[in-house]
């Protein structure tokens, strides 16, 4: 099912390319159209990429009288005072910038953007994560959508500054290009849900408020809040052709715990929206069955990893009970899915990098690489998952950022990595050695000199737990 929402949205994506946008926009030449614009930037300890972010900010271009910023800093080490610091050199500007601080975390992300809202003086609310660099014409790009008076949200798509640096990095801008090209676009143009990314966009106030403001029950409170809105009749409007450059983690354990926050925030917001969305009157039927596979996307994990872990005692079974062969050969029907996913990524694939024979190859290679190591994180995933579903509460873990400059190792100076593997990750070093055996298994069952069906699957296993075990062993300050 999932897969076959991932085709429609496919068939969504190519159709959207041929339409001409005829947006209604606010005409910036005239002064009285321009709207008050409040930036929010929600920071936890953000030692290494603060100086970067306040100066990129500085830098946007708008109307000084029509633009407040709100630090809103959470911090609790010495960036506090760094923060201070550069926050004075930009006032000096003329820059209306305040550094709001809270006596607590209550609500994490969502608590402080919800206590940044009471003063802000915006009518339009635009949010961006330490990490993110928008371009000096950005607001200029995106506020004048709100024109339309039921457009609740403007986002933006999230650029790479640091695609390259390393298959890690490499493997999660596929993911998120998958993301912000097919789906993204997919859904939009067809009116169904999709969700703010949690940053480089712009929030209509009065939609925020209409919507309930910000909760800070779930680990996604970016879709959270989205689905209200929605669910409220907002309007929200995708722009694939503004980018927002920003910086992936380099180092695994990073990568874990942001993969962990989205995977089980999503099982979250299912548990929290699935009724609603359901029992709504005023959603389409298939908005509803696309909005279900949205919330569910992180819940494949659990599928992923139930298939992988049954399909070596199932080879064995296949092959000494020679009545169940006939169920092993309709299920291979099944296989079609991960076909499915590799025509829908190859469009996207074609859309950022170009087509042509040359670049197919490397498509091909990219993508065994992204879903090799996207099974890889499957038992990570699927506990994260299984803790949203069953209710369990945790901490908004924050993603370490690095401003890496392109030098291989320098992140490991980074004080905010945490240094202790979990026990997780001796479990997939045990999968990765289970896998192995699966391999060692296509040769020994059967009376034909083995079957081979699912040794290729057996070795992206492999080849995927392999990496996430090594990595988060080895890769550590």
């Amino acid at each position: 099912m999932y897969a076959l929402a991932q085709l429609n949205l496919l068939l969504n994506y190519l159709k959207s390319r041929k339409k001409v946008d005829n947006s209604e926009k606010f005409d910036f030449s005239n002064t009285n159209e321009i709207p008050f614009i409040t930036i929010q930037l929600p920071i936890y300890n953000e030692l290494y990429v603060m100086e970067r972010l306040l100066k990129n900010i500085a830098k946007l271009e708008y109307p000084r009288e029509k633009l407040e910023i709100q630090v809103l800093d959470d911090s609790t080490d010495e960036s506090v005072e760094i923060t201070a610091k550069l926050i004075k050199e930009i006032q000096s500007l003329g820059i209306d910038i305040q550094h709001t601080r809270r006596s607590n975390r209550q609500g994490f992300k969502a608590g402080a953007l919800k206590e940044g809202l009471k003063t802000a003086k915006g009518e339009f609310i635009a949010i961006f994560d330490a990490d993110f660099l928008p371009e000096p014409d950005w607001l200029y790009k995106t506020v004048p959508y709100f024109k339309d008076s039921q457009i609740g949200v403007v986002q933006t798509r999230w650029g790479h500054i640091n695609r390259d640096y390393s298959t890690l990095t490499k493997i999660q801008a596929f993911a998120l290009d998958a993301h912000f090209t097919l789906e993204q676009v997919g859904r939009n143009s067809q009116g169904h849900f999709i969700n703010f990314n949690g940053t480089a966009g712009v929030w209509r106030k009065e939609c925020i408020y209409d919507a309930g403001n910000w909760e800070g029950d779930t680990l996604t409170e970016d879709l959270d809040l989205s689905y209200r809105a929605q669910l409220k009749n907002w309007k929200f409007k995708y722009l694939e052709e503004v980018i927002t450059p920003a910086e992936l983690p380099v180092v695994i354990s990073a990568a874990r715990s942001q993969q962990f926050r989205w995977n089980k925030g999503g099982a979250e917001n299912f548990q929290k929206m699935m009724k609603r969305v359901i029992k709504s009157k005023n959603v389409p039927f298939k908005t509803k069955i696309h909005s279900l596979l949205h919330l569910l996307n992180s819940s494949m994990f659990t599928c992923i990893f139930l298939v992988a872990v049954l399909s070596v005692p199932m080879l064995y079974i296949k092959n000494e009970y020679e009545h169940l062969k006939v169920y092993f050969y309709v299920m291979s029907f099944f296989v079609i899915s991960s076909l499915i996913f590799f025509v829908c990524y190859w469009f996207m694939f074609k859309a950022i990098y170009g087509g042509g024979f040359i670049k197919f190859i490397k498509y091909i290679g990219s993508f065994f690489t992204f879903f090799s190591i996207a099974m890889g994180f499957s038992l990570h995933n699927t506990i994260a998952v299984l803790e949203g579903h069953l209710g369990k509460k945790s901490e908004f873990i924050r993603t370490p950022k690095f401003n890496i400059n392109g030098l291989k190792g320098e992140w490991k100076s980074n004080k905010y990595i945490k240094k202790k593997p979990s026990f997780h990750v001796i479990l997939e070093g045990i999968l990765a050695i289970y896998f192995v055996f699966g391999m060692y298994s296509a040769f020994i069952v059967g009376d034909q000199g083995g079957d081979f069906g699912l040794f290729p699957f057996h070795l992206m296993l492999f080849i995927g737990y392999s990496y996430v075990f090594v990595k988060s062993i080895f890769s550590k300050a």
